[in-house]
């Protein structure tokens, strides 16, 4: 049994330092559209998680664009900092939209 269970951890950690990088796939679905997260990829390189990134997510040829971005490179805020991080913004009256008028003629806005 005590085999068993070290031959088990011992492939994990072969599993772990074979196991490519994951990079994150945003695409874009029109010229001045926003990008958005479509999912991940494993990669080894940029270029080759651009590859992988075009084979999985741009196979209905809608995509006008692809970034790839290595996921240790992401930093998020944490649910805990929404109160300091965003309040100050709230107090500022003018950031609002409705002080603005959009010109006529001007469509999706």
């Amino acid at each position: 049994m005590p085999n068993e269970t070290a031959s088990s951890v011992g492939a994990s950690a072969e599993n772990a330092e074979t196991q490519w990088d994951l990079w994150e796939v945003f695409t874009q679905e029109g010229q001045g559209a926003p990008h958005e997260h479509a999912g991940s990829v494993h990669a080894t390189t940029a270029e080759h998680a651009m590859q992988n990134a075009r084979d999985v997510y741009a196979r209905r040829g809608k995509l006008v664009s692809l970034w790839v971005v290595p996921t240790g490179a992401i930093v998020a805020s944490a649910p805990s900092d929404a109160g300091p991080l965003f309040d100050p913004g709230n107090d500022k009256a003018y950031r609002h939209p409705q002080f603005y008028k959009t010109p006529r003629g001007v469509r999706g806005l």
